[in-house]
């Protein structure tokens, strides 16, 4: 079906669900205010053709709180427009109308703060006058009585004197119902069984009967305006086609109806001035009539319901708002208005709501308590689960008919979803806290590596004690989630070619400082050799020094005792004498020369073993 603004009504229910969602989340459990300053049409009526509104469907719409819904039908031009605007406590309101036509054309709405209940909102429909003779069929009249039983949890039968048998027959539109309404949409459903399911879901009917000139009497004795109802509604005992006739009316109120209220009123002022009754005040007014009104209305909104559809579900302006649009859709479709159907419509468009608002409440809850990356997967599951129950709690408490349990699985669908996608953020929040920290605690040792520090003898061990501190450091660093060892792992992978480079340059080099400490102590040792070969030939030459000095000594007191004595010796034995002096002097400088000669040997062997061991230094050292 297409809106007066040419939108699907389909399309307006969820928009208008996401709207009054969003409202919600701002403001839960807090009803908007009702500015409805008058009626408005709700279902428009041209050219025969039933169509919503879409300015009122916007205002049920923002409607929160439960709905009380009172309508009334009657014949155009009983009143019954002055008998609403005196529920919504005005007396201007709907249109009264002066002429003979029928000034109310479709159903027109009035949305007003209950006046006994708090939190709930009083909606009246006011109905076009039935049976105007401008129509031509009463087609119409029908689809309008039946949706004013569909949408109403009170439903005012207005109409003008008595209750006759020309009353009863002008009510002919309620033996219409088993022919426009369905309870069910199962197509082997018959009209009885679906006529007692009417019960179930029809409003509380109120008959009001204007300018009522008789008096309250039965057999002489007086009587209630419910009695004055009962008795009216007796069937008559018979099968002639009359007595059907006669019983139908009253046998589908009674079936239909079980809870029923009459009240009469009498003529409110003079005929002539009934043309600006609107505008004229009580004490202009007959005392009775005022009397009887404020009655009506202190009923009205004493016992009318909450309007509830089967299973106990409460309408508000939303609920109320995809009636209308199921209702309306029906009948422009040619079908008949199904409870069953409308329900389930409801059911799909308040559990998708449902659906959306358990989502977000999932959403807050989790915005609240997660702070990633979390230093478990655990951790993170637990809040999860707890978020989860509450969303399904969510869901429970505002779903309703949940066929199979369809929208509840979505629900779960989704909520998996999101928890995979909470999984995901928690991963890549680790990652991104674990990378930056390595950044922040390993940069200085890469800047160290970069400068050459650890390029050095020993530089491999003095890397690796760098390296535990720094990993030490960062496993003291918290929160850093699910990735901590898998990053820190991958980063160490990274570094692996680097640690090698490392560790081979510190062997070469140390295996290179070895091998010249070897070549610093043979020098060393050759430099020991030569310095001990050139100490003994200082003391060889001062042993021969020595010697040369003592043997000079030697002679010296030789020729000194040979000169004493020669002077003691005969001059006969100075030949013999000096011949002998010669032949030990001989002697003591052979032997002399022999000792020199030994030690020039022993010279001249440690000269040849300096310079074989100089020479394997030299070639050594030109080889490396």
């Amino acid at each position: 079906m297409q809106l007066r603004n040419g939108k699907s009504y389909k399309w307006v229910l969820f928009t208008r669900r996401k709207e009054q969602q969003r409202e919600e989340n701002n403001a839960l459990d807090m009803a908007p205010e009702i500015h409805m300053t008058g009626p408005m049409c709700l279902i428009e009526n041209t050219n025969g053709e039933l169509v919503a509104n879409p300015e009122a469907l916007k205002i049920l719409s923002a409607i929160t709180q439960p709905v009380v819904v009172v309508a009334i039908v009657g014949l155009y031009r009983t009143g019954k427009s002055y008998l609403m605007n005196k529920l919504a406590g005005k007396n201007i309101g709907f249109s009264l109308g002066s002429t003979v036509e029928s000034h109310t054309k479709g159903i027109w709405m009035w949305c007003v703060p209950h006046p006994k209940k708090p939190e709930h909102t009083l909606v009246l429909l006011d109905t076009e006058g039935l049976g105007d003779v401008k129509k031509g069929d009463n087609q119409n009249d029908s689809w309008i009585f039946a949706l004013a039983i569909l949408l109403s949890s009170t439903f005012v039968y207005n109409s003008m004197g008595t209750i006759n048998q020309q009353a009863m027959d002008q009510l002919h539109y309620v033996t219409e119902l088993t022919h426009r309404i369905r309870s069910k949409s199962s197509p082997d459903e018959n009209e009885n069984e679906d006529s007692a399911d009417f019960v179930s879901f029809f409003p509380d009917f109120v008959w009001t009967l204007r300018d009522f000139s008789l008096d309250l009497e039965a057999d002489g004795q007086p009587i209630t305006a419910d009695e004055y109802l009962e008795y009216s509604l007796k069937l008559t005992q018979g099968t002639s086609e009359k007595d059907k006739n006669f019983n139908l009316p009253r046998l589908c109120i009674r079936k239909f109806f079980p809870k029923k209220k009459c009240f009469v009123f009498d003529h409110p002022v003079h005929c002539k001035k009934l043309a600006q009754l609107e505008k004229l005040h009580d004490e202009e007014l007959d005392p009775e009539f005022v009397q009887q009104v404020a009655d009506f209305c202190s009923y009205i909104f004493s016992n009318s319901k909450t309007k509830t559809l089967s299973g106990g579900i409460k309408v508000n302006g939303p609920r109320l708002e995809s009636l209308v649009l199921t209702y309306i859709d029906a009948i422009s479709s040619g079908d008949l208005p199904c409870m069953e159907n409308a329900i389930l419509a409801l059911a799909q468009i308040e559990n998708s709501v449902a659906v959306q608002k358990a989502i977000a409440h999932y959403d807050q809850q989790m915005g609240q308590k997660v702070q990633l990356p979390t230093e478990t997967l655990q951790e993170l599951l637990d809040m999860h689960r707890v978020s989860e129950r509450e969303a399904t709690e969510v869901f429970m408490k505002n779903s309703f008919k949940d066929v199979d349990h369809l929208f509840q699985k979505k629900l779960a669908v989704q909520l998996v979803k999101k928890r995979d996608d909470f999984c995901k953020q928690n991963q890549e929040a680790s990652s991104d806290r674990c990378s930056a920290l390595l950044q922040d605690i390993f940069s200085p040792l890469e800047e160290e590596v970069k400068m050459g520090i650890y390029s050095k003898p020993g530089g491999y061990r003095l890397f690796i004690q760098k390296l535990q501190d720094l990993k030490k450091k960062y496993h003291e660093e918290p929160r850093k989630g699910i990735q901590a060892d898998e990053i820190l792992q991958t980063y160490l992978k990274s570094k692996e070619s680097v640690t090698d480079a490392i560790l081979q340059t510190d062997k070469i080099l140390t295996k290179k400082e070895k091998e010249i400490e070897v070549e610093h102590a043979k020098a060393e040792s050759a430099q020991a050799s030569a310095k001990m070969v050139e100490e003994m030939q200082i003391k060889y030459q001062q042993m021969m020094e020595e010697k040369e000095k003592s043997y000079q000594e030697h002679v010296k007191q030789l020729t000194e005792k040979i000169e004493r004595e020669r002077a003691q010796l005969l001059e006969e034995q100075e030949r013999t004498l000096t011949s002998k002096l010669q032949e030990q002097a001989r002697l003591l400088k052979e032997r002399c020369q022999g000792e020199s000669t030994q030690l020039q040997n022993e010279i001249q062997k440690l000269q040849k073993t300096l310079e074989k061991k100089t020479k394997r230094y030299m070639s050594h050292k030109l080889k490396i």
